[in-house]
């Protein structure tokens, strides 16, 4: 049995291909995320990335924030070959909207923003209120599990070498 920091360290690097996988599908594949959310609209990249290159047992840490900051940083610093290790991400559906982000290593969200709840108008409606908010939170971390167990059978197939890598290499190098 491994030890939990020494597996902890020795598989972090799939969370980083899962959110580097992530960017790749909303930059080309949007339609993707209705197999696993049919009421998405979309899925978009938020105000910030973070980026790991790792060369010559150094650590490179490439930020890149803005509302309209351009990524084209980030496909240079993935051309170098950085992974993404932190991302902001933006899930809509008809009318409501999540913001959150999420790390790689450990898959952990952090200023997660669900959409409003409706008002509250009696004690009554805490209960309610209460509930909608937990639903609420419970479908951003639905979202980011199916995508997650989508990538991990993607990444298991032989269609990963075959189609996915080649496809990701020709999205980063023009």
């Amino acid at each position: 049995m491994l030890d939990v920091a020494v597996a902890y360290n020795r598989y972090k690097f799939i969370g980083n291909e899962f959110l580097t996988w992530l960017w790749f599908s909303t930059d080309t594949n949007q339609d993707y995320f209705k197999t696993i959310d049919e009421t998405i609209t979309t899925l978009d990249i938020g105000n910030r990335i973070v980026l790991e290159n790792n060369v010559n047992d150094t650590s490179e840490i490439i930020t890149i924030k803005g509302d309209d900051a351009g990524l084209e940083e980030g496909l240079l610093s993935l051309r170098k070959g950085a992974v993404v290790v932190e991302m902001n991400l933006i899930y809509k559906t008809e009318n409501q909207e999540w913001k959150f982000s999420i790390k790689g290593e450990s898959l952990s969200f952090s200023s997660l923003k669900v959409p409003e709840t409706g008002p509250m108008e009696t004690k009554d409606d805490v209960e309610g209120l209460l509930l909608e908010k937990a639903y609420l939170f419970e479908k951003a971390i639905h979202l980011i599990n199916g995508l997650f167990n989508a990538f991990l059978k993607l990444r298991a197939s032989v269609e990963w070498d075959q189609t996915v890598v080649p496809a990701i290499r020709k999205w980063v190098l023009p």
